[in-house]
């Protein structure tokens, strides 16, 4: 292999390294979102629960801390076997590929747990406080869109 194709090779494996370092460090060190924020602000000062709600709620989200952080380790594994596999294959090889497809299960495992945890929050709820709950859920899962620049 000529030198300057090594150089080209070892600049793609840095930026790709790069890359999914970044990726991993907003994945797993970035602050709390500002949905979670709002929910949690939600749940705690706007909603009136009762003691009895407050409690399940509180056992709730225990809960899910701990599954949580489990998740956000393998999360952190994850992305180390896919950094391990692109150094040692250098391109888009059968581990690289696999290593992403075990980043995105574990994403998805992720999010189908936090929708289940907000699911069991929901069903602690009371008719009207649930109708306050989906909505500020709705508005976290779907912020509004800027329009796009006219031209």
């Amino acid at each position: 292999m000529s030198w300057g194709k090594r150089l080209a090779l070892i600049a793609l494996v840095a930026f790709l390294a790069a890359l999914g370092g970044t990726y991993a460090g907003r994945a797993i060190f970035a602050p709390q979102r500002q949905s979670e924020t709002e929910l949690h602000a939600l749940l705690h000062k706007e909603l009136s629960l009762d003691a009895t709600q407050a409690a399940k709620i509180e056992a709730i989200e225990q809960r899910f801390a701990v599954r949580r952080r489990a998740l956000e380790l393998e999360m952190r594994a994850a992305n180390a076997h896919l950094a391990a596999a692109m150094q040692a294959e250098h391109g888009y090889g059968p581990e690289v590929t696999a290593a992403i497809d075990h980043t995105h299960q574990v994403m998805g495992e992720m999010q189908k747990e936090t929708l289940q945890h907000l699911f069991a929050m929901r069903a602690v709820l009371k008719p009207a406080q649930a109708a306050k709950f989906d909505s500020t859920v709705v508005k976290a899962l779907s912020p509004e869109v800027p329009a796009p620049e006219a031209q």
